[in-house]
């Protein structure tokens, strides 16, 4: 069972509003036609916010690179050069500051105001800095929220970063829920408990790094624990899990239920296993084996990892990975 309409922040260009600086959009049919059936999204443009109008100049950022400015890119030579980094600012600061409920958000890539990354900054000889940074809205917004999953549209092409998103996504929601009257200890360690298998494949430090922090023995008060580990997690979490890694956590897996099986069918796990780890099929073959015989004959611990079903099926994510 999974949590519908999860809340997700977007660029509002790429569900088809006409905002670009053109007059235009970039809508994304991923977002659009299949991820705005699980995601309630909340759509924003920065520079509409800003009242920049559209259609109107493209934008860049110039000067120090780490706090550049952002004005029209037209200007030429002895044009006046008007300073629009405070404007922008100002159309998205109250924006930010009332999104603590999302538990994601998608930008538009290439753009000085919504870019995650690779975005430049020009110097006064026309040429841009050796490094790129984030663009304004984005880095503002990262800074607010630093556990907040953050992905890029043109990112989510990549069938890795896309799966890593989504799960991120769905474990953000589900830690936010322990806020409030719900955040106990008990309910932190459950938390813990169900993702145990993902950290394992993600990050095999963090995944004894988190479990000590959450045996009893630290001073910390349970706000501060609380978001201490949510910080450590979402880290831990944040890159894809490499399939070295992901062949491990299932072999854990298998081994809770083998003494159950007939010698058939652990033979079969095992050949379908070995499959996997050679890159001749993706997650979901040993993943639907496994899960078809722990229904039959797991452990209600076992059954409750969310390895085993981070996100919804429908999504088909790990066909790909």
């Amino acid at each position: 069972m999974h949590e519908n309409n999860v809340k997700v922040g977007i660029s509002a260009c790429l569900l088809g509003e006409e905002v670009r600086f053109d007059g235009g959009h970039t809508k994304s049919k991923y977002c659009v036609q299949t991820l705005s059936e699980f995601f309630q999204f909340r759509q924003f443009c920065p520079e509409m916010a800003a009242g920049l109008g559209t259609p109107r100049p493209a934008i860049r950022l110039v000067g120090d690179f780490d706090n550049p400015k952002l004005i029209y890119s037209n200007k030429q030579g002895n044009d006046t050069v008007e300073d629009l980094t405070h404007k922008l600012s100002r159309g998205y600061v109250k924006f930010i500051e009332n999104q603590s409920d999302l538990c994601g958000y998608i930008l538009m890539k290439n753009s000085p105001s919504c870019g995650m990354s690779r975005i430049k900054v020009y110097q006064d000889n026309g040429h841009s800095h050796a490094k790129k940074r984030s663009g304004l809205f984005a880095e503002a917004l990262m800074k607010k929220y630093p556990n907040l999953p953050v992905e890029e549209d043109g990112r989510l092409n990549d069938e890795g970063l896309r799966e890593n998103f989504i799960m991120r996504v769905y474990a953000y929601n589900r830690l936010n829920q322990l806020k409030g009257d719900k955040l106990t200890m008990h309910n932190l360690i459950q938390y813990h408990s169900k993702y145990k298998y993902i950290v394992m494949a993600h990050n095999q430090k963090a995944y004894k790094s988190l479990g000590r922090l959450l045996n009893g023995s630290s001073n910390l008060s349970l706000q501060e624990l609380y978001k201490f580990y949510s910080t450590k997690f979402m880290q831990a979490i944040a890159k894809p899990a490499k399939r070295a890694h992901h062949f491990n956590t299932l072999q854990h897996i298998f081994g809770y239920i083998k003494n159950s099986l007939t010698p058939t069918a652990k033979t079969d796990i095992i050949n379908v296993l070995e499959r996997y780890r050679k890159f001749e099929v993706n997650l979901a073959t040993p993943l639907s084996l496994l899960n078809h015989y722990i229904m039959q004959y797991g452990s209600e611990y076992i059954k409750s990892q969310y390895y085993l079903n981070p996100y919804p099926e429908k999504l088909g994510l790990q066909n790909y990975i």
